[in-house]
């Protein structure tokens, strides 16, 4: 228990030092005290509750956060959702709730929307609200994983979406990867493939994420890439955008994969009135840059943490 005595020193110590800004050796010749004295005095007052200190992290504020990264990416919306855990499901399902909401504001009579598959967007589908806009078109932007123990969500999600929409998806009824690009060039020729792939390439919203280049990757676990496949890109890529590896610039990590993988092609992502790119947690953090920095969204939805971190690259 502080005496009268200390707690009056204690309170002169620290009005010279946080109110008046004088360095603790001009204490100590104020009040003819030594500087450890000094210095005890104010880890004292802080100790006892005299002096608190509190962090005004213009960040934590969502609106100047987005604004941040509107300007620091050239994008037209971003939304940031609040940091609920750093839990990767936790983040994915929040994401998903908070892009759910982001579809009701933009969804209007007549628009089409462009589905990717995988973890973030069944978090998305399973938040959807029943529309109320009238003739929503729905059209895959990728082809599916075939012949793999492997889920891509891909059912699940189209039926969500068909039913919050009350339509129909397009599907693109094709592989994800061909062993042959001439094969997937022919297939792509097919008059009813070519109308769905026009219908995604015309789309007014697109929705889509990144994926990772970890080992755990759902598309390192497909079956459709080699093992060294797989480690040139862990070397060379910072993640995937509608199944197209990126380099950590934005640019096509392997050209030739890319001939063979059936999605819209990345020249095509960010036409849309709105290339909503819903993504979070750590791990996606370069490849959500990498996504940014190759122009392939004007709309950003990711958590709080990553949002912060994008800021610092």
């Amino acid at each position: 228990m502080l005496s009268q005595k200390q707690t009056e020193r204690l309170l002169a110590v620290s009005r010279y030092y946080y109110q008046d800004n004088l360095s603790q050796v001009e204490i100590a010749k104020k009040m003819n005290l030594s500087r450890p004295t000094v210095a005890k005095s104010l880890q004292l007052a802080r100790e006892t509750g005299i002096v608190t200190v509190q962090i005004n992290d213009p960040f934590t504020d969502s609106a100047q956060l987005q604004q941040a990264l509107k300007d620091h990416y050239h994008l037209k919306d971003v939304v940031v959702a609040q940091q609920v855990n750093h839990d990767e499901a936790g983040i994915r399902d929040h994401l998903g709730a908070v892009a759910a909401d982001y579809l009701d504001t933009i969804v209007t009579d007549g628009l089409t929307i462009g589905l990717n598959w995988g973890h973030t967007m069944l978090a998305v589908a399973q938040h959807l609200h029943a529309s109320q806009a009238q003739n929503v078109q729905l059209v895959q932007l990728k082809g599916s994983l075939t012949n793999s123990a492997e889920t891509n969500y891909s059912a699940e999600i189209t039926q969500q979406f068909n039913q919050a929409f009350h339509t129909q998806a397009q599907l693109l009824p094709l592989p994800l990867v061909f062993d042959d690009a001439r094969v997937k060039a022919a297939a792509l020729r097919d008059p009813f493939i070519h109308q769905v792939i026009q219908a995604g390439t015309n789309a007014d919203i697109a929705l889509f994420t990144v994926g990772t280049t970890r080992a755990d990757a759902l598309l390192f676990r497909s079956g459709y890439l080699t093992a060294p496949q797989i480690q040139r890109l862990q070397r060379e890529a910072a993640g995937d955008i509608l199944s197209h590896y990126i380099t950590p610039t934005g640019a096509i990590a392997d050209p030739e994969l890319d001939q063979r993988t059936v999605a819209l092609p990345l020249d095509q992502l960010g036409r849309q009135k709105y290339a909503v790119l819903i993504a979070g947690g750590e791990a996606k953090l370069r490849a959500i840059h990498a996504a940014l920095l190759g122009g392939y969204a004007n709309v950003l939805i990711v958590d709080q943490a990553v949002a912060k971190q994008l800021l610092k690259l």
